[in-house]
């Protein structure tokens, strides 16, 4: 099974282009699992905790791809399916957010980055309005763009095909489709 991760700043419409893709591709995707941990620690969060938030998002992928169902996911792949599994998110986003807030990253994440391993990363762009929500901590444009900044030249400084998906939700699904396709 194909593995899309779908990552960009906050407020860039992962989480629902990763959902619309499941549902046109009739496959499953994973949530992002940071949004479970800090709403159970109230959005309280230290340097340790990136690492358990790690751990989670590396679980999540693990259980939907066996076969489980984790909160706020869909169902189950069906096993040998020739339509990819979407993750909301992986551990670039957990490094770049690391970097942001304690200028540093665990090495840990930074080994897991190494061995991992997807098909096609979907970067989302800064270009929809700000949604807020208690979890987003950065409504600025110019820092949203910096952070965007951060996973560009990560996607550019990695091997696995990348594509930049701006505009408005509907071009984000037909941009982000026409690239899935292209690898099935």
């Amino acid at each position: 099974m194909k593995k899309i991760v779908i990552l960009g700043p906050e407020s860039t419409g992962k989480s629902t282009l990763c959902e619309q893709l499941a549902t046109h591709f009739k496959t499953s995707w994973v949530p992002e699992y940071a949004r479970t941990y800090l709403q159970d620690t109230g959005n309280k969060y230290q340097f340790d905790d990136l690492w358990e938030i790690a751990k989670g998002q590396l679980e999540s992928v693990e259980i939907v791809n066996s076969g489980g169902q984790v909160a706020g996911g869909s169902t189950a792949p069906i096993p040998h399916s020739p339509f990819p599994l979407f993750i909301d998110t992986d551990l670039y986003v957990i490094k770049i957010w690391s970097e942001i807030s304690f200028n540093r990253c665990d090495n840990r994440i930074l080994t897991r980055i190494a061995q991992s391993a997807c098909d096609l990363y979907l970067l989302c762009d800064t270009d929809l309005p700000w949604a807020a929500d208690t979890l987003r901590e950065y409504p600025e444009l110019e820092m949203r763009q910096k952070i965007y900044a951060y996973y560009k030249d990560a996607m550019i400084n990695q091997k696995v095909p990348w594509i930049k998906i701006s505009g408005s939700y509907k071009e984000r699904l037909s941009k982000a489709i026409n690239a899935v396709n292209k690898i099935l």
